[in-house]
């Protein structure tokens, strides 16, 4: 068996359980941030499970790059994985890997390409401005000057950052916050423009086949 085969094998076995680790991380990693009253014990478990499971998705990450044979190249033409193993946060928005897995078991994909990239890119957004309010109301309460005082403040700044309104009532003052914040800019660009170039595309694509048949037959 060769090693395409292996590291195919690998991502149909492992894809479904490390997403929902994921989301297990995303949740230890709120609980601790969010439950101000929680209980030594209880924080303490949150914290051994973040570690746990970040070590599973370096692991991961080991195994894929042993088996694709590219040595340092693997970094650079396996972005993503590079980028959530760094930032485990970000790790549910790997969905498209996820979800090729699922029709490869069931056969052919039930969504047009259209749909399948506004849904992507629709639960990234959610995804991506949940992790990131917690990222960053975790370093801006507290913080001296910060105007982020609350979770829901935080929510509402990821809101207007990943849709690029920005109305600046709320701004992060901390330099990982704003680290974070750039971040998110780039990534709420990239999903915005993913859902309006389909969208166009769709509409053009309607408005064309329509056009073809309304056209008289020879023309």
């Amino acid at each position: 068996m060769d090693d395409d085969s292996l590291a195919a094998r690998w991502e149909q076995r492992t894809e479904i359980p490390l997403f929902l680790a994921s989301l297990l991380f995303l949740a230890a990693y709120a609980t601790r941030v969010l439950a101000v009253d929680l209980a030594p014990a209880w924080r303490d478990l949150c914290g051994f499970t973040l570690i746990a499971l970040y070590a599973l998705f370096a692991a991961d990450y080991a195994v894929r790059w042993r088996l694709s044979g590219q040595g340092l190249r693997f970094v650079t033409t396996h972005l993503l994985h590079t980028v959530v193993v760094l930032l485990p946060l970000l790790r549910p928005v790997r969905i498209v890997p996820l979800y090729d897995v699922i029709q490869r078991r069931r056969g052919q994909p039930r969504l047009s390409l259209y749909a399948r990239v506004i849904a992507y890119a629709s639960l990234s957004t959610v995804l991506l401005g949940f992790a990131g309010a917690l990222a960053v109301y975790q370093q801006e309460r507290g913080a001296p000057g910060a105007t982020m005082r609350t979770f829901g403040d935080a929510v509402w700044w990821a809101a207007a950052t990943l849709t690029t309104v920005g109305y600046g009532d709320i701004t992060p003052v901390t330099t990982l916050g704003r680290t974070i914040a750039t971040g998110m800019m780039a990534g709420g660009l990239a999903l915005l423009g993913a859902v309006t170039g389909s969208f166009s595309s769709w509409v053009m694509q309607t408005f064309t086949r329509e056009g073809d048949e309304r056209r008289p037959p020879g023309d």
